[in-house]
């Protein structure tokens, strides 16, 4: 899921020596996190006060991130950015073209090289499906409280440019800290999304997570639970609204959105339909043995590592089950994880396992909430999925809503696509930012053919 995406970013250095060569332009490179490669792209700008730099990580959607500490000896160069944590220190090659060295962010770290753009380097992906303006329909900034107590979320409300009132969807987005545009290696799979449905005559409420953006709270303490109390506020929000129908207020969640908007309508009467994209009906320590080892074979590991790969997960999967204990539980999790990673950068992985968020979701089973949801269900799964796999996860989506008695669903395997719903060749998560294809046109036209018959 999209948690496998770190927020990663990088500073440039001016010489200190006089008689260097000036770092002064743009240099792009690519940080290969094994899931994902992310484009990075340096702006160092010569000032009278020395040199200045900030990074923009493409990919994620990040830019302007400023330099915080600019440093140069002879061909050793040393960038810092205090804000992530981040430091990359690396040489200059001869010619003064490369930069080759290490970026360390936390406790982790990953070899990387910069070199200079040329006037022809491309900066930007082709994202064909993105819309321009002017819109043919109305859009507006809006904020409102979530259930839960303190967190004030922004969002973006698109309504059609015609008489209500209209029938409404909020979106949800997947795991990890997202914008509103569910933006992922230069990818705006809610604004496309968001794009198509208002021009069928649709509202689309859509929100940054809480902690991101313009939205107040605290990202890193929050739950899956948490973030179902955020969509609960745009479902209120909503229905104070005199241009939206009140009886056709439905949810589209992405991956973990979707198991989101099936917790929210087992227990909110105020839904009226949801859609699960890319959803999951089995437990999360499931879900992450899946998708870790289909992931590795198609990075071309061999069944011996993937083996021995999953032995080790399944150990530190139950002990983050079984024992409530933190400090006990670091030393258990040190213990099976050593000689498995890096040991710089198991620090990192322990925080990550050790969260909230990881923690609540590998014991959560959606089934349950899936029995209780007694309203009409479109379920769309990519046949190419590695991170919420369709085999693994379309016969329980369809087992736990048909044991609760609900026979208004539709669930869909659609051929060729990976978990953001692209056409994709393989599937792997590495592909993500490679593919010009935001959603393929197949899920779109589902969706909206779906949505226009039981919302109209």
């Amino acid at each position: 899921m999209k948690r496998l995406i770190a927020l990663v970013a990088a500073t440039l250095l001016s010489a200190s020596n006089a008689a260097a060569q000036s770092l002064a332009g743009d240099w792009l490179g690519t940080l290969d996190t094994g899931a994902l490669k992310l484009r990075l792209v340096f702006h160092v700008t010569d000032t009278p006060k020395g040199p200045t730099a900030t990074v923009d990580s493409l990919d994620q959607n990040a830019r302007g991130i400023p330099v915080t500490r600019l440093s140069r000896d002879g061909s050793s160069v040393r960038m810092e950015l205090a804000g992530i944590g981040g430091t990359f220190i690396g040489k200059i090659d001869d010619a003064g073209k490369t930069i080759a060295g290490t970026w360390t962010q936390g406790a982790g770290s990953l070899p990387l090289t910069i070199s200079r753009a040329t006037d022809s380097t491309p900066f930007e992906p082709r994202r064909p499906q993105n819309p321009r303006r002017p819109y043919a329909y109305d859009e507006g900034e809006v904020t409102y409280n979530s259930r839960a107590s303190g967190v004030r979320l922004a969002a973006t409300l698109t309504l059609p440019n015609a008489k209500g009132p209209f029938p409404a969807v909020v979106l949800i987005t997947g795991s990890g800290p997202q914008d509103r545009d569910e933006s992922i290696v230069g990818h705006k799979p809610f604004l496309v999304l968001a794009d198509y449905l208002t021009r069928r005559g649709f509202a689309v409420l859509r929100a940054d997570d809480r902690g991101v953006g313009k939205s107040t709270g605290d990202f890193s303490t929050a739950t899956t639970a948490d973030f179902a109390a955020d969509a609960e506020g745009g479902l209120a929000f909503l229905q104070t609204l005199s241009d939206i129908d009140h009886r056709k207020i439905g949810l589209i969640g992405h991956s973990e959105g979707a198991v989101i908007a099936s917790m929210v309508a087992a227990r909110n009467p105020a839904v009226a339909f949801i859609v699960m994209l890319s959803g999951t009906g089995v437990r999360g320590d499931e879900i992450i043995l899946a998708q870790s080892e289909l992931i590795a074979a198609a990075a071309g590991a061999g069944r011996e590592q993937i083996e021995k790969n999953r032995t080790v997960q399944r150990e530190a999967l139950a002990l983050l089950v079984q024992e409530k204990d933190d400090a006990r539980l670091e030393s258990k999790l040190r213990t099976t994880l050593s000689g498995q990673i890096p040991e710089s950068q198991l620090g990192g992985q322990l925080k990550t396992l050790m969260s909230p968020w990881y923690r609540y979701f590998i014991a959560y089973d959606p089934a349950p909430a899936l029995r209780q949801v007694t309203v009409p269900v479109l379920a769309i799964n990519g046949e190419k999925d590695l991170q919420a796999p369709s085999k693994q996860n379309v016969p329980a989506i369809r087992a736990a809503l048909e044991a609760g008695g609900n026979r208004n669903i539709e669930i869909v395997e659609l051929p060729g696509l990976n978990h953001l719903l692209q056409t994709a060749p393989t599937g792997s998560p590495s592909e993500y930012g490679q593919i010009e294809e935001t959603m393929a046109p197949l899920a779109l036209e589902k969706i909206a053919t779906w949505l226009a018959r039981v919302a109209r």
